[in-house]
């Protein structure tokens, strides 16, 4: 799943992004914001895969907006103006949509985005957390615990991190073949799904409930 914001001034040039976006299996725009400020309160809270990002508005353009994004954000520009093509390539744009543009187009563009993931496969969780980005390695992960509002992640030298999250918004930003979820409170990493016993997974020092709605999944991996 492609996890994404549009932000534009013009409110129009984000309903049709909006529309086009509703179209597009695995991908989910997530907001839409017509001013920057509210944009980048958000991106500090809640890192997302792309952005797609008008070039001319007010306070800072959007090239010089998109450099100060600290988190390894995708992009795709949507502007009026050819003249910043050059540019927007230089930071690396997926992509440069000049408006009005067909949903043909816009479909193209996220392919794009697609593509690249599948070929640059993400090995790494980044998730902020007491006021800090992690990068942390999925290969470094023990297991993630629901908390409410809140997940804790273990990782195996023993570390935790809490973060405010929700189990389901965890499990979108991670490899599907490489975690599951196997209680509404736990995600554990497939590979350490070596046993089980009476209905409980046993990984390093935690005994981990397998719920009665993910059992079924839990079955297929043990059994491959």
């Amino acid at each position: 799943m492609i996890r994404a914001i549009a932000l534009d001034d013009e409110i129009l040039a984000l309903r049709i992004i909006e529309n086009y976006a509703d179209k597009i299996e695995n991908l989910s725009l997530e907001k839409i914001f017509n001013k920057q400020s509210d944009a980048q309160k958000h991106l500090n809270k809640f890192p997302v895969d792309l952005i797609f990002l008008d070039i001319e508005m007010p306070v800072k353009n959007g090239l010089d907006f998109y450099k100060n994004i600290s988190q390894n954000t995708k992009v795709i520009f949507t502007t009026a103006y050819s003249d910043y093509a050059v540019d927007a390539f230089s930071v690396n744009a997926v992509d440069y949509l000049l408006k009005p543009f067909s949903f043909e187009r816009f479909k193209t563009a996220v392919e794009k985005v697609k593509d690249n993931s599948e070929a640059h496969e993400a090995k790494h969780l980044s998730i902020r957390a007491d006021y800090k980005l992690h990068k942390i390695n999925f290969d470094t992960i023990q297991l993630i615990e629901g908390l409410d509002d809140y997940i804790r992640i273990h990782l195996k030298d023993s570390t935790k991190i809490t973060a405010r999250s929700s189990m389901k918004s965890i499990m979108e930003k991670l490899s599907e073949k490489d975690f599951i979820r196997v209680h509404r409170s736990f995600i554990v990493p497939v590979s350490d799904i070596k046993t089980i016993v009476n209905k409980n997974i046993h990984i390093a020092e935690f005994i981990i409930p397998i719920g009665e709605t993910y059992k079924d999944e839990v079955m297929k991996i043990l059994n491959k």
